[in-house]
């Protein structure tokens, strides 16, 4: 699909936002193609400087595109002020009003819309009970905790009922614990309401939490969509598998054999897989979770090394491990609580829990290879 092809009519009834995107900076060139769904939260997940919140800037019109089309519930907002596209924006640092009280804050967006007193005071009142506000309305931004200028910021944007709720990382400022339970807040909030957002962030954990579809940046581009779980469990590319969540990326090579692929790792032997299609002989990159490695020569894939760091997690172990093919970390249970730095171990895995990404001359940005499921492996 190009630019001049993507019109209102390409949305299906089930999309929200249809856009394909092109702009340059002087850092990276930005080229998105991206569909949100109505009434999903979509997690927007990358490093800092790789595009989020320029993304959420041009959907917004605070920028304007090089080139491509944004579409917004059937009608082209591409060229439109921000005030007439019908999007939310909720800022990192809430950008709240000082000089305004939390119901003045709250009210803003209304009154721009010039709705009627009357609307607009009952509009308020709903906003305030659903955020539990009603016992701050008149208080001053200033004398607010971080939670509490959360909501503002929340029940701020949602005043005016957008069409779409863009949220540039809105809980990075905020300690571990109430950014948990305000994520909370804002999943429940979103099942009731049923409202359409981007949810921007940096953090992987945060990212997998709402549990619906995410995309990954990188360079200004988004290199992978899909649910968390399709994203975390099939990795398109080694940058994908890396930043969401730990894993290893082992060198290794496939040779072909009779009716089997062997897969060497260095310095750690050779296991055997059926023979596919998409895994030719060649040079790979195998990646395996860290919490998929399990102590012990059970599993018939495996490799031994020797602990060169044991870091004690609460809910179990996080291992460093000096193998052959280089150092593999492994999460591990609280039963093994008798290793200790120093000894030798071996961890085993499932091939049916690995990928193999080719390598390419910029050291494997290729699609990932998922190994065959058939029994027997």
């Amino acid at each position: 699909m190009n630019e001049n092809e993507l019109s209102g009519n390409e949305l299906s009834g089930s999309e929200q936002l249809c856009l394909e995107i092109k702009k340059a900076y002087p850092e990276f060139r930005m080229e998105v193609a991206l569909q949100v769904n109505r009434g999903e939260i979509f997690s927007l997940v990358g490093p800092s400087g790789c595009g989020k919140t320029t993304l959420l800037r041009l959907i917004a019109g605070l920028e304007q595109p090089d080139h491509g089309v944004i579409i917004l519930d059937g009608r082209e907002i591409t060229n439109l002020p921000p005030a007439q596209r019908r999007v939310g924006l909720v800022f990192q640092d809430y950008a709240l009003f000082p000089h305004l009280t939390v119901a003045g804050n709250i009210e803003y967006g209304l009154k721009v819309q010039h709705l009627p007193a009357p609307a607009r005071r009952q509009r308020l009142a709903e906003l305030l009970a659903l955020f539990s506000l009603e016992g701050l309305a008149h208080r001053q931004i200033q004398h607010l905790s971080g939670g509490e200028k959360q909501r503002v910021a929340l029940a701020r944007a949602l005043a005016p009922k957008p069409l779409l709720l863009l949220l540039d990382e809105p809980f990075s400022a905020l300690d571990y614990s109430l950014r948990q339970r305000l994520r909370q807040e804002l999943k429940k909030l979103q099942a009731k309401l049923g409202f359409t957002a981007i949810f921007v962030t940096h953090q992987q954990e945060e990212a997998l939490s709402f549990g619906g579809r995410l995309g990954v940046m990188e360079n200004g581009r988004l290199v992978q969509t899909g649910t968390a779980e399709e994203v975390y469990e099939n990795p398109a590319t080694p940058f994908v598998a890396g930043f969401l969540g730990e894993a290893n990326l082992l060198p290794c090579s496939v040779e072909e054999g009779e009716g089997r692929a062997r897969v060497r790792l260095e310095g750690d032997g050779c296991f055997e897989l059926p023979l596919q299609e998409d895994l030719p002989p060649g040079t790979y990159l195998l990646m395996v979770r860290p919490e998929d490695l399990s102590p012990g020569p059970v599993l018939a894939w495996r490799v031994t090394g020797k602990i060169e760091t044991l870091e004690y997690l609460g809910s179990g172990y996080r291992l460093e491990v000096r193998c052959g093919a280089g150092v593999i970390r492994a999460f591990i249970a609280k039963k093994y609580r008798n290793l200790r730095e120093g000894d030798q171990i071996t961890l085993g895995f499932d091939p049916r829990q690995i990928r193999l990404f080719p390598v390419s001359p910029q050291n494997s940005s290729g699609p990932s290879v998922p190994v065959d499921n058939s029994p027997g492996i």
